[in-house]
């Protein structure tokens, strides 16, 4: 084997920097697809068959597609179908929404099906509206039941962030390839973005952890 990290080091800082446009892209992705998802987890138990229909129809194409190819078509076919280029950042916080609201969705439908039906027995009987009882009764309870399933999501989000670099956005993975190029060696750099990829992760179950613990007493 021929290594040699020395080279590499004075590059490390700009391999950090990609951090960053990671977390940013990963925070606001989850974000909205987290927003878009309970609307979606709405759709599937309302008792209006069209919604129902919809929300199915939806998690059925994001999860039966690829990832990748739901970024290409949004950043490579903007131009064709939106007549104009969305930026390669904001159509990768687009493409993990959408995409990250239909594996959500169906883990939030889960969670509220999981709470006991005499919650909102309880809660008709005593008049609460439907708004009312899932924002304040159901919801809550749901959010307990599925934290640890939300941070596996969350997690497996940051990971698959790595795809943005084939549009060429300047994430860690990018940032890694692009000092690897300068310095004709690859290997290395591509290990240190591992390194960090891997110190992100640890950091996100470590801090979901220590959430689901402090919700616990909470109860």
């Amino acid at each position: 084997m021929n290594l040699d990290f020395t080279q590499i080091i004075p590059s490390i800082p700009y391999i950090l920097q990609g951090v960053i446009v990671t977390l940013k892209i990963v925070i606001a992705a989850g974000l909205i697809g987290f927003a878009l998802s309970i609307i979606l987890a709405l759709f599937k138990i309302s008792s209006i068959r069209v919604l129902g229909w919809f929300a199915d129809a939806y998690t059925s194409i994001f999860r039966g597609t690829p990832l990748i190819l739901q970024l290409m078509i949004i950043y490579f076919g903007s131009p064709q179908i939106f007549g104009f280029q969305i930026e390669s950042y904001n159509a990768a916080v687009l493409a993990f929404a959408l995409n990250s609201a239909a594996y959500i969705s169906e883990i939030i439908r889960g969670g509220i099906l999981a709470v006991d039906r005499g919650q909102i027995e309880a809660s008709k009987a005593l008049g609460v509206p439907y708004k009312k009882m899932m924002w304040d009764i159901i919801l809550p309870q749901a959010m307990k039941n599925i934290l640890p399933a939300l941070m596996n999501e969350f997690i497996t989000l940051t990971k698959e962030s790595a795809i943005v670099t084939t549009i060429g956005v300047t994430d860690i993975m990018r940032r890694a390839y692009i000092v690897g190029g300068d310095k004709f060696s690859f290997f290395e750099p591509l290990l240190i973005a591992g390194l960090i990829y891997y110190v992100m992760v640890v950091t996100l179950t470590l801090l979901g952890k220590a959430l689901e613990r402090r919700m616990r007493r909470s109860d």
